[in-house]
């Protein structure tokens, strides 16, 4: 199962994830070592171990009572990680360790904009405002929820790069994207904001 490429699956079936690896990946220091920003990936996709391993460092769930393994203020877990392929958008849904389809539509250019990787993967990052305790509409903590969101997606764009120096994928954090299209093709609410997005890959 491990060693299966993530590919010809359909964008209208949700698809399990396998249970992270607990023995991968180098020591902590040589991953801050390895680490950088890398721009030149394969076009191959990654693995089914790879991408389960990969959100699951990101923001999964790493204790019984449901804590994740990027905090987030209140532990409101507003964080959501949206997996953009060509084969379509994924929300990753880490209680089931499993990737929920959103549409079939293949978004990575609304992410990537005029510089595109060719990344199979791009991880986007959003916060949703409405999961903090007493969030209103006109609540005078909008201003704080709001950046408590880009503190929180900073902390998972973390673990992200931490994981994939570890393992030896290639990515990088960007926040250029074209927020118009991305909240239409997604149906966003205006509660979410979009943060930054993450192309993942192997390493040329």
């Amino acid at each position: 199962m491990c060693c299966m490429l993530f590919t010809g699956l359909q964008a209208q079936q949700p698809i399990a994830l396998n249970p992270p690896s607990e023995v991968r990946g180098s020591s902590v220091m040589e991953a801050f070592r390895n680490r950088q920003f890398l721009r030149d990936y394969q076009e191959t996709d990654l693995s089914l171990q790879d991408l389960s391993d990969l959100l699951w460092a990101a923001y999964g769930i790493n204790r019984d009572n449901g804590k994740r393994t990027a905090p987030t203020a209140q532990n409101s877990q507003d964080v959501d990680v949206y997996v953009c392929r060509a084969d379509g958008t994924y929300l990753y849904d880490a209680a089931n360790q499993q990737l929920v389809p959103v549409t079939g539509e293949d978004i990575r250019l609304l992410l990537e904009g005029r510089r595109p990787t060719g990344a199979p993967v791009c991880l986007l990052l959003v916060a949703d405002m409405s999961r903090y305790g007493g969030y209103a509409p006109d609540s005078n903590n909008l201003k704080h929820y709001y950046e408590m969101g880009a503190v929180d997606c900073g902390i998972v764009s973390q673990n992200i790069g931490i994981f994939c120096a570890g393992v030896g994928l290639a990515t990088g954090p960007r926040a250029g994207m074209d927020q118009e299209g991305i909240r239409k093709a997604l149906s966003l609410p205006e509660t979410v904001h979009i943060w930054l997005n993450h192309p993942v890959g192997y390493p040329k």
